[in-house]
């Protein structure tokens, strides 16, 4: 889950941009039209459940990549966690379009999102240095991008349908409560950040926060 590591040496300029990691992101960006087609056009609950869940899980994956092969990079901080959040806003919209997932949930959700996602541009916006992805952050984005799909499957005419919605609130409660803890833990961190990008500090202006 996620780009970030400690320990590990971050790559910077050319060498940040052309990583597997970067590339598995892009990808999974460019897989977002595909689910709407799925969903919209094709109105195949099944397939874009499917799909949705691939995507979700190789926000593990291209993390593991990153930190097992050293392919840490600044552009991967930023990109890592935009993709989760325009995949994750995407997805809510077109399921909560469809009726698959309880209204409160999605709104509760998409509400963290926006937050989160707006002070991120109006800290980059003031000069604040970037605000590196919490475990907290990732953890109940990874959680939600689980859930989402299982709520989708959980009205669709996939095999075991029920344990996939059983599956869509085990995931969910929990990883909406972290998601909204971690949100919470950002309004000192951002405080911190405007401050050292006010002075001047290093790593200015990207904020990353998931």
């Amino acid at each position: 889950m996620g780009d970030g590591a400690a320990g590990s040496t971050e790559r910077t300029g050319w060498a940040g941009v052309w990583t597997l990691p970067n590339l598995i992101t892009v990808v999974r960006l460019g897989c977002i039209p595909w689910f709407l087609w799925l969903l919209v056009a094709q109105d195949d609950r099944t397939a874009a459940a499917l799909l949705l869940g691939a995507l979700g899980a190789t926000d593990w994956v291209d993390g593991w990549i990153a930190r097992r092969f050293d392919q840490v990079s600044d552009v991967g901080k930023v990109l890592d966690p935009t993709a989760d959040r325009l995949l994750l806003v995407v997805a809510l919209v077109a399921i909560l379009a469809d009726g698959s997932i309880p209204i409160w949930f999605g709104v509760a959700v998409l509400v963290r999102e926006v937050l989160v996602g707006l002070g991120a541009l109006i800290l980059a916006g003031l000069g604040a240095r970037r605000i590196d992805v919490t475990w907290w952050g990732k953890t109940g984005t990874f959680a939600l991008l689980w859930s989402v799909p299982c709520f989708l499957a959980g009205e669709s005419t996939i095999v075991a349908s029920e344990a996939f919605a059983v599956a869509a609130w085990t995931f969910g409660l929990p990883g909406l409560a972290i998601a909204w803890y971690a949100a919470w833990g950002y309004v000192p961190a951002a405080a911190s950040a405007l401050r050292d990008g006010r002075a001047g500090t290093t790593g200015r202006g990207d904020g990353g926060a998931d």
